[in-house]
C-alpha cells in the first residue's frame, strides 16, 4: 500500500471463456467446476510472482457476493481454508465495492489519459453484465446508492444485442468492435428516461433492436436474421438498408448516451467534480470516448482503470480488502456468500 493507493505484486487471471463460448454465454456449472480446477494453480502462480509465502500474509480477501453462487462458494472455501490454517484475518468483499477500488490501483483521466489518484467524495458509475449503478461515494467505504437498473443492465443489453446480431461470445466486446466502423446516428433507437429517478432501463432499447431486425429484412429483403452460422445480414426499415456496423453503432450509442447523460447530470446535482467508472462495461471504447468529450465540456473530471482492471480480477478484491483491513472491518469464519449482496457502507460515517 502506498498512501491511499494499492501496489499490485501479482495478478493472475484464469479464464474459462473458451469453455463458455461454445454455449454463447456463461454456464454456471461449468464456471464453478473450472474454478475448482484452476484456483489452486492460479493461487500458487500469484504467490510465486509476488515473491511471498503464506506466512507473509496478514489477511485474505474474498468475494462474498454478488455473483454466481457456485463460483462464490469455491472462492470462499479457499479463502477460509487459508485464513484458518494461517490464523490470519478473513475479509468478505462486495464485488461491486471491489470494482470501485480498482481505481485505487490504477486510474487514468479519460480526457488526456493522464494518471490520476482518485479522491473522495466522488460519483461512481458501476457498469457490468449484471449492474448499472450510480453510487455517491462520500468517503472510503461509505456509499449512497443513487440509482440502479430497473431491468436489463447495460452489459446485459450489450450482450443480448450482440446475440441478436449473431455476434460471437463475449458479445459486448464483439459489438464494440463492430460498432467502431458504423454510424451511431444511422438508426434512431429509443433512449429510456426514468423521470424523478437516477435509475436506468435498457430492456426497451433491446426490444427495439429485436423488432427492427424482425421487421426490416421481411420488408426489404425477405429473409431472417441472424443466420444459424452467426453471419450478420443487413437489416432494413422503410426500404432503406442499414449496414450491420451502423445498426451496432446506433444500438450502442443509445445505451452509452443514456449512461453518460444521467451520470453527468447526477454529478452536477450533487456537486461532485469527479466521476469514476468501474466494471467490465467501462472497457467500452465508445463509452470512454463520449464521457471524455462530454466531461471536458461540463468541466468535470472522469477517470477509469485500464481495461484489464475493469473486468473481473483478484487485484481489485485485494485492494478493497486492504481498505477494509485498515478500517478495522473483520469477517467471521461462518460468513456465507450471497448472490444478491447489496452494496452498503462498511465504515462509520
Amino acid at each position: 500500500m502506498l498512501g491511499d493507493h494499492c501496489r499490485v505484486l501479482s495478478n493472475v487471471v484464469s479464464s474459462s471463456v473458451e469453455f463458455h463460448r461454445r454455449y454463447g454465454g456463461i454456464v454456471p456449472e461449468i464456471a464453478s467446476r473450472k474454478q475448482v480446477e484452476l484456483i489452486g494453480p492460479a493461487l500458487a502462480q500469484a504467490m510465486e510472482q509476488a515473491g511471498v509465502g503464506f506466512g507473509d500474509l496478514d489477511a485474505v480477501a474474498v468475494t462474498a457476493g454478488p455473483g454466481l453462487v457456485g463460483s462464490l462458494v469455491v472462492g470462499m472455501c479457499a479463502a477460509k481454508a487459508i485464513a484458518f490454517a494461517r490464523g490470519i484475518v478473513l475479509l468478505g468483499v462486495n464485488h461491486l465495492e471491489a470494482h470501485i477500488y480498482a481505481n485505487w490501483i490504477e486510474s487514468r483521466s479519460l480526457g488526456d489519459d493522464a494518471p490520476l489518484k482518485p479522491t473522495v467524495p466522488c460519483l461512481v458509475l458501476i457498469v457490468s453484465g449484471g449492474h448499472s449503478d450510480l453510487v455517491l461515494m462520500k468517503d472510503h467505504l461509505q456509499y449512497d446508492l443513487l440509482g440502479r437498473t430497473r431491468d436489463d443492465a447495460a452489459g446485459e443489453a450489450f450482450d443480448k444485442g450482440a446475440r441478436l446480431l449473431g455476434l460471437p461470445y463475449p458479445g459486448g466486446a464483439a459489438l464494440d468492435e463492430l460498432a467502431r466502423t458504423g454510424d451511431p446516428a444511422a438508426v434512431a433507437f429509443p433512449r429510456a428516461r426514468v423521470p424523478g429517478s437516477w435509475d436506468f432501463s435498457f430492456s426497451g432499447v433491446k426490444t427495439a433492436l429485436a423488432r427492427y431486425l424482425e421487421r426490416g429484412p421481411s420488408l426489404a429483403l425477405g429473409i431472417a436474421l441472424p443466420t444459424s452460422g452467426g453471419d450478420i445480414l443487413s437489416a432494413a426499415k422503410g426500404g432503406a438498408a442499414a449496414a450491420p456496423a451502423d445498426i451496432a453503432a446506433s444500438y450502442q450509442e443509445a445505451i452509452v448516451a443514456t449512461l453518460v447523460e444521467k451520470t453527468l447530470d447526477a454529478a452536477r446535482e450533487f456537486g461532485v467534480p469527479r466521476v469514476l467508472l468501474a466494471g467490465g462495461v467501462a472497457c467500452n471504447s465508445r463509452l470512454r470516448q463520449v464521457f471524455a468529450e462530454r466531461a471536458d465540456r461540463a468541466g468535470l473530471l472522469v477517470a477509469a482503470p485500464p481495461p484489464g482492471l475493469c473486468t473481473d480480477n483478484a487485484a481489485m478484491i485485494a485492494c478493497a480488502g486492504w481498505f477494509l483491513l485498515r478500517a478495522g472491518v473483520r469477517s467471521p469464519m461462518d460468513m456465507d456468500v450471497s448472490a444478491s449482496l447489496a452494496l452498503t457502507s462498511r465504515a462509520p460515517a
